[in-house]
């Protein structure tokens, strides 16, 4: 059986010859004249590939990530080797334009395999094969390799994504209702910086992003955004997320930061893919990657008729994919416990593999009675689902007004408050807590290499 494949580009003549004479295991369905109609093409199922051979400079992240999750491997043919490695990290296979005939299949049958793989065997989307790693496996004749040394290297199995870095995702996500999750994830990322750990901070809230807000960072400009954006082109690397990394001054040290988008209306600028290859990049530059992520859970793919259009609530989902950790944040009260009961059977079906752990916020007398740690526990184990609760952060309104007002952490403005110790307790280890916070400036070097 011949393996169907859409083509697009005037640079497939050349192959197309070499194809006519020996090729037998590639039938080409449709040559298209733009990108919109090689997508359609693939979104009804006419073909297992998409070769883009001339303008693959359209091509990005996102749009191999959406392929490959509907199946369809990606081929580009490009004779700058600049343009194949960057390529190469965003998911797809390159080869050189004139890739002989045979080459070219075996290539084809490559891609093919590692689609259907992809999309049915739970393997690495494409956005893992980005910034930081390497992918060598697709460009089997990029590097003039011709012959029986070429077709062995093509029946190989592809390279998993390497990842240098021990760095942990720390995810704080919650329901509706501003329980506090910004502001436990902004502190949480200043206990880490005062312990000597370097940390990155990402606003990836596409509803409410509001870090910069309460680190007093007055000159916004979307790093996140940016970043995906080099991400989704193959152009993210180290020096670039450092410069949009915007450096917040605390009283422990340096915090890193990314910038959530500046109007509500940019949430589509944050792609699943590119955000995916952000998040991996800040491993490599930190301890740990603090991500401040949205309430919404629904797959709002589901609601749209484009399955090539963005998804709102996708940050948010690939946020708790790829998290280590995830802190699950609830307000204290009568509302916002049983928002919280609801919220973890709508994460249990959004990302099984999800182990939250059950944090309360504004724990006070007023909502819970006199007793309230014990009234929100005994309430929990009746109600919630059999996870225990992990803490508990005391209602200090006047305190964290007052740092907010301020834009500073609780570490500068108030560090004997119990609402700052709560916080530290709950994403800082034993032998953590027992060293002292680092008080000094920011030291030279902290996002440099340890």
């Amino acid at each position: 059986m011949r393996l169907p494949v859409v083509v697009m580009g005037s640079d497939f003549a050349e192959v197309r010859e070499q194809l006519g004479r020996t090729g037998r295991g590639i039938a080409v369905v449709r040559e298209c004249e733009e990108l919109a109609e090689l997508i359609a093409a693939c979104q009804s199922g006419a073909a297992r590939v998409a070769v883009v051979a001339g303008g693959t400079a359209d091509v990005t992240m996102t749009l191999v990530d959406r392929l490959l999750a509907v199946g369809v491997g990606v081929v580009c043919l490009s004779d700058d080797d600049g343009e194949r490695r960057r390529l190469e990290g965003l998911g797809a296979f390159a080869a050189p334009v004139d890739v002989l005939g045979e080459q070219f299949e075996e290539l084809v049958a490559r891609a093919a395999d590692h689609a259907a793989r992809s999309a049915i065997a739970d393997c690495p989307p494409a956005s893992s094969f980005s910034v930081g790693g390497s992918l060598p496996s697709p460009n089997l004749v990029g590097a003039g390799l011709r012959g029986e040394a070429v077709m062995e290297s093509a029946v190989g199995e592809m390279a998993e994504p390497r990842v240098d870095s021990n760095a942990r995702i720390i995810a704080f996500w919650g329901p509706i209702g501003s329980p506090g999750r910004t502001t436990l994830a902004v502190n949480a990322a200043a206990e880490l910086v005062a312990r000597g750990r370097r940390v990155v901070l990402v606003d990836a809230d596409t509803y409410g992003p509001s870090i910069a807000a309460h680190l007093g960072l007055l000159d916004e400009s979307a790093g996140l955004a940016q970043a995906c954006r080099l991400a989704d082109q193959g152009h993210l690397d180290p020096t670039a997320l450092q410069r949009l990394a915007v450096p917040a001054v605390t009283q422990g040290g340096e915090l890193r930061v990314l910038t959530g988008i500046t109007r509500a209306d940019r949430w589509n600028e944050l792609r699943a893919a590119s955000l995916s290859a952000v998040l991996e990049a800040s491993r490599g530059g930190a301890d740990d990657v603090v991500v401040d992520a949205g309430f919404c859970l629904e797959a709002d793919e589901e609601l749209s008729f484009d399955t090539m259009a963005p998804r709102r609530n996708a940050a948010t989902l690939r946020v708790l994919e790829m998290a280590d950790r995830i802190v699950a944040v609830g307000a204290a009260d009568a509302v916002g416990l049983p928002r919280l009961v609801r919220s973890m059977d709508e994460l249990a079906n959004a990302v099984p593999a999800a182990a939250p752990e059950i944090v309360f916020n504004k724990v006070r007398r007023g909502a819970l009675g006199r007793f309230p740690d014990r009234s929100l526990r005994d309430a929990w184990e009746r109600f919630g689902p059999a996870r225990p609760i992990a803490g508990l952060i005391p209602f200090d309104a006047e305190t964290v007004d007052a740092a907010l007002f301020a834009g500073q952490t609780l570490l500068e403005a108030a560090p004997q408050s119990t609402v700052r110790a709560a916080i530290a307790d709950l994403v800082c280890s034993p032998e953590q807590r027992k060293r002292r916070s680092v008080v000094s400036n920011a030291r030279a070097g902290i996002w440099g290499p340890r």
